[in-house]
Parts: C-alpha cells; sequence; structure tokens
C-alpha cells in the first residue's frame, strides 16, 4: 500500500508512551510514502520507555495539539 503524498499526524506524550507502540507505526507509514507530522500536548521532545518503567529514546515534537488541526491532515496514528 502506498501513502505517497498523504499527511499523517502521530500523536505523543510527553512522558510514557510505549516506544516500539510509536516507532514501528511512524516507520511504516513513512516507508509507504506519507509525509508525518509528530504531535503533542507540549513543544520540544517526548520521552518514550519500554516495558512500562525502563527509559527508551527522546523524538522531538513537530507541532502541538494546540497548533494542529485535523483539516491539515490525511490520517491519524495514535499509539498504543
Amino acid at each position: 500500500m502506498t501513502l505517497q503524498g498523504k499527511k499523517i499526524a502521530i500523536l505523543i506524550a510527553p512522558r510514557g508512551t510505549e516506544e516500539p507502540e510509536f516507532v514501528q507505526p511512524r516507520d511504516a507509514v513513512t516507508k509507504a510514502g506519507a509525509s508525518v507530522t509528530v504531535i503533542g500536548l507540549e513543544a520540544g521532545e517526548a520521552e518514550t520507555v519500554n516495558n512500562d518503567l525502563d527509559p527508551a529514546g527522546r523524538y522531538a515534537v513537530d507541532a502541538t495539539i494546540k497548533g494542529a488541526s485535523a483539516s491539515d491532515y490525511d490520517g491519524l496514528v495514535i499509539p498504543g
């Protein structure tokens, strides 16, 4: 399946999102050709975890929820 030319938003919590639940969908839609925007509650970086407690990666937040509009995107990924 191709998502070429599509804009996809993916939500991330400031802390506590499971890394595989964020990274794997993000990578899949990117590989399918979509442009991905990471949307969070706060600007800056979000911290993911593994196994609910173990620190994992840090990911840049591209836009905040306040600055995002559903009409700007073709799809939404909600990790988890």
